[in-house]
């Protein structure tokens, strides 16, 4: 975000600010993200090694050893 504009009033308080599209979608994406962390967040944890296991078992990830 290096793009800023700012939109003042008249004594020169900035009151709004104006962002290149690519930053606003980003910004948005990021919100999304902390959305659905914030939804799942009391959702039991699972072993890394446990969902390793699940995906190998079910072909989704194949056993490298």
């Amino acid at each position: 975000m290096n793009e800023l504009r700012y939109i003042v009033n008249e004594k020169g308080e900035k009151k709004e600010v104006v962002i290149p599209i690519e930053d606003y979608e980003e910004l948005l994406e990021d919100l999304h993200d902390l959305a659905v962390v914030a939804e799942r967040k009391d959702e039991p944890v699972v072993p890394l090694e446990e969902l390793l296991e699940k995906l190998k078992k079910n072909g989704i990830l194949q056993d490298s050893s």
